[in-house]
């Protein structure tokens, strides 16, 4: 299991696991686009003009 958790291949996962960890957290938006509020909107709305 040691040599395992040593090799070369190990290693490469874990880095590029880290790095890519790194990358989703750098890389998201400020602000998370709502994409249900104009649907929601929308059908409150229609049921209002009736």
């Amino acid at each position: 299991m040691m040599t395992f958790l040593k090799s070369d291949l190990f290693l490469r996962f874990l880095g590029g696991f880290a790095i890519g960890a790194v990358g989703m957290v750098m890389l998201q938006p400020d602000e998370q686009p709502i994409l249900s509020s104009p649907a929601i909107a929308a059908t409150s709305a229609h049921h209002a003009a009736r």
